[in-house]
């Protein structure tokens, strides 16, 4: 793998995490909301990120590795973001709007344990992201140095 290639795999899962942070942030900004945004009935539904890995191009070149065997790593994409099925929690709360006739509000099913969970997993990995994105930084100025001398 060359040092371009390097940047294009750390460069994309640099952006991956960073979309898995902002879906941890917008599930803990949203975990009070009992009406969706859509407009469809009930609380907001929890979000995650489903990651694969990122698909070469459609140039001879790749279709010709790819059929060698000889593809190396191409980074990761954003497959998609699935949405939580689970049960919303039934809340007392009479004096809440959107309370049906018993009392109950459908609260979303968000544990913020398991959200910063998530949030300290995607931080590690977009650190260690970094440290590669600056070791292949660091061997191309090694390598321009030795051209210098």
């Amino acid at each position: 793998m060359g040092l371009i290639s390097s940047l294009r795999v750390s460069a994309s899962a640099l952006m991956a995490q960073r979309l898995r942070m902002d879906v941890v942030a917008n599930n803990v900004a949203n975990m009070n909301s009992t009406r969706a945004a859509e407009g469809s009935d009930g609380p907001y539904r929890r979000q995650s990120v489903v990651f694969r890995e990122q698909r070469g191009g459609g140039s001879f070149r790749d279709l010709l590795g790819r059929a060698a065997g000889l593809n190396a790593p191409s980074g990761v994409e954003v497959a998609s973001i699935h949405l939580d099925t689970t049960a919303p929690r039934k809340v007392h709360d009479p004096t809440h709007p959107d309370a049906d006739p018993d009392g109950y509000v459908l609260m979303p099913n968000i544990d913020v344990v398991t959200e910063m969970t998530d949030l300290v997993g995607a931080n590690r990995a977009y650190e260690a992201s970094v440290t590669v994105l600056n070791a292949t930084k660091s061997l191309a100025q090694s390598a321009l140095q030795i051209g210098r001398r």
